[in-house]
Formats: structure tokens, sequence, C-alpha cells
């Protein structure tokens, strides 16, 4: 497009919006269309929905030029998919799928990994066979840390919920090998130093009725893996138990250890909007 007709193209634009006020034909006549389906979808949203990595990744994966669309490479963002294209990223085919999300009350003795060398038990064996699509744990909770854990293929959804900046709630029941005090009470809520970070608890609380006060609910947004252990364990406790009763405002109501269930539509749309 050459620069005269951009100039008038900007003209117009700016007669539509100082006229708009007064006559809302103008309005209805200048409305984009709504984009048809066999128009395609943007490439990186392909990849996402294939559960490679957020839509931001996939911008960097597209110019980079790892990604094929028929065998040619694409490095141009804003690219569309259209019905029968196929595409690669390397070697591997995408195959778009449709997004799942599980909610699973983790026992204990479980690893939160999709393999394990080992061949130790995995949260992906109480999940086995509930869906075709490929999910995956979002975030860790360690080997004897029982609760809440979400599986999704979103990979977009799943960057979001564990990125600090976004300060995803997760509350932790936790159960202490002595009484705890007041006092590390408030050193959890200001602070305390783990190796490179300092972190602190959004709330912290005794926890039910228990007079022993070996019992405490934290709430902690942090990332860290073992956060919740390492904070206690730093401050002179041994956590004898440790259950997530609470992440990202899903609760463990009606859901029984070992269980899972998929989420509704309202939770989903919930989760994308906090």
């Amino acid at each position: 497009m050459n620069n005269r007709k951009r100039k008038n193209i900007n003209k117009d634009k700016s007669f539509v919006k100082q006229k708009s006020k007064g006559v809302s034909k103008v309005k209805s006549h200048n409305k984009k269309p709504a984009p048809k389906e066999d128009e395609g979808v943007r490439l990186n949203k392909y990849i996402a929905n294939a559960g490679v990595c957020s839509r931001r990744e996939a911008d960097v994966l597209i110019t980079s030029g790892v990604i094929k669309i028929n065998g040619k490479v694409v490095t141009e963002l804003g690219t569309k998919v259209k019905p029968g294209d196929v595409v690669h990223y390397d070697d591997e085919r995408l195959n778009p799928e449709k997004n799942v999300y599980i909610l699973l009350n983790k026992p204990k003795d479980y690893i939160t990994t999709t393999d394990d060398p080992q061949a130790r038990k995995t949260v992906m064996d109480l999940v086995k066979d509930v869906c075709n699509e490929r999910v995956y744990p979002v975030g860790r909770l360690d080997r004897n840390t029982t609760g809440l854990l979400l599986l999704t293929n979103d990979g977009e959804l799943a960057k979001k919920l564990m990125h600090p900046k976004h300060k995803i709630r997760k509350l932790y029941h936790v159960v202490l090998d002595k009484s705890f005090t007041k006092n590390d009470m408030k050193n959890i809520l200001e602070g305390v130093d783990l190796e490179d970070e300092t972190v602190a608890a959004d709330k912290i609380a005794y926890a039910g009725n228990d007079q022993t006060k070996k019992e405490v609910g934290i709430e902690i947004h942090s990332g860290q893996n073992r956060v919740v252990r390492r904070l206690f364990e730093k401050l002179g406790y041994k956590v004898i138990k440790l259950d997530r009763v609470m992440f990202a405002g899903l609760t463990k109501k009606n859901l029984p250890r070992g269980k899972y269930r998929f989420l509704t539509q309202k939770e989903i749309n919930f989760l994308k909007m906090s």
C-alpha cells in the first residue's frame, strides 16, 4: 500500500470517528465483519492449542524459524493456519487438541511428573485413559505432599498459573512436629530468606481448634519448589503433613483423595480471568 492510499484511509477513519457520535449508521457500516472459520486460526494460537507452550512463547518459536507450514518455514507473526494445513515444530507434527482441564486430589507417594525413570507411581497413573488429549501437571507437589493439582494441555493457562507475577493463591494445611510460635508466624509474614530469594506468606494462621498449635494454614503465591516445607524447616520445624486445600480458587469440595474431576466451564472461565 503506497503512502497516498494510507493517508486517505487515515483521513476516512478520522472523519468517521468525528461523525460517529451523531450518525449511528456510520458505525454499523464500518463494523469489521466476523472472521469466518475457513479463514484459519493464528499460528501462535494453533501452537498453544497443541500444548507446546503459551502464545507469547509460540511467537518466539515462529520468529526463530523452527515452525513449518506445509513444509515451508514460516517466520511471519500473524500467519494463519487454514483447514488442511500441516504444521511442524522441528520434526514433530502438531495436532491442535481441544483444551482439557482436570482437577486431581493427589494422594501421598505419587510423583508429580509425566514419566519417572525409576518406575515410581506418578500422578498420570491416576488420570490414565480419562481423555485422548495429552495433559500435564501445572506446577508440582512433592511426593509426600497431598492435595489439589491441576492437569491440562492448555499451555497458555498453565504458564499464567505458574508465574509469580499473577499471584495465584495457594492455601496449604500444615501439621508440624511442635507448636508454632507467634513470633515465627510474624517472621513468615515479613519474609524468610531461602537461598537466593526472600519469601513471605500472604496469610498465615493457626488451623481449626487445635490447642497444640501444631496445625497451621498458610496462603502463599510463590512458585518455588518445596517452598512451604523449606519455610518451616528454615525456622526449625519439621513438616509432618502437608496438604494443598485450595489452588487458584479451586477447592477439594466433593473430591476424595486419589479422585479427579473435569473443571466446569464456569471454573475454566474464572481461571482465565484470574
